[in-house]
């Protein structure tokens, strides 16, 4: 069964079309308008192995709020309609990733509810033309927009760039084990019967 799905988002402050294969190869080809965020949405198909078509246009010359935390919405609803009814997916994903100096958790339960947790602090207010303030705003719109509760943590770290990296690519694997396949699993991994 093939789990893509394609999201188009147009508002007076961005217009995003997506195109999200969650049982890709890595491929992507992605373009915010903010490099340092297409490296870490690059960083986030390699590692969980979707491929990711983004095209984003926001309005940059106001800052990147709109355009970071927009493709947050996108990618959350791209990953919600993509897995579907859920029917056979193992529904958790936890990692822990280090990336250097840093050490991050990333923790994923795909149960149809919200619900976001951000225990992260970073000493510099930019990487390259990213605001640092904005990794929570997408992480979180991704959470509500896909339904998922979504738990960050930074054990410790000192270089921002490598913190930013460890949490996108810790997501990538969190999600690539909490939507993939067991056999074993009749319908979907609930006692409700429903997600």
């Amino acid at each position: 069964m093939s789990r893509v799905s394609t999201i188009e988002r147009n508002t007076k402050e961005t217009q995003i079309q997506a195109v999200l294969d969650l049982d890709g190869t890595g491929k992507s080809q992605i373009s915010t308008g903010i490099g340092f965020f297409d490296h870490m949405l690059e960083g986030f198909t390699r590692h969980g192995l979707f491929d990711l078509t983004l095209n984003v246009k926001g309005d940059l010359a106001v800052d990147g709020h709109h355009t970071v935390e927009d493709t947050g919405i996108v990618i959350g609803q791209a990953i919600r309609e993509a897995i579907g009814d859920k029917a056979g997916i193992k529904r958790y994903g936890s990692f822990i990733l280090p990336m250097d100096d840093a050490l991050s958790l990333c923790a994923v339960d795909l149960s149809g509810r919200p619900y976001f947790v951000f225990d992260c602090t970073f000493s510099t207010e930019r990487v390259g033309e990213l605001d640092t303030q904005l990794v929570r705003e997408f992480f979180y719109a991704v959470s509500y927009s896909g339904s998922m509760n979504l738990h960050f943590k930074m054990f410790h770290g000192e270089n921002t760039h490598h913190m930013i990296e460890s949490m996108f690519k810790a997501f990538a694997k969190a999600l690539d084990a909490a939507s993939s396949y067991d056999e074993r699993i009749t319908g979907v991994l609930s006692t409700k019967g429903t997600l």
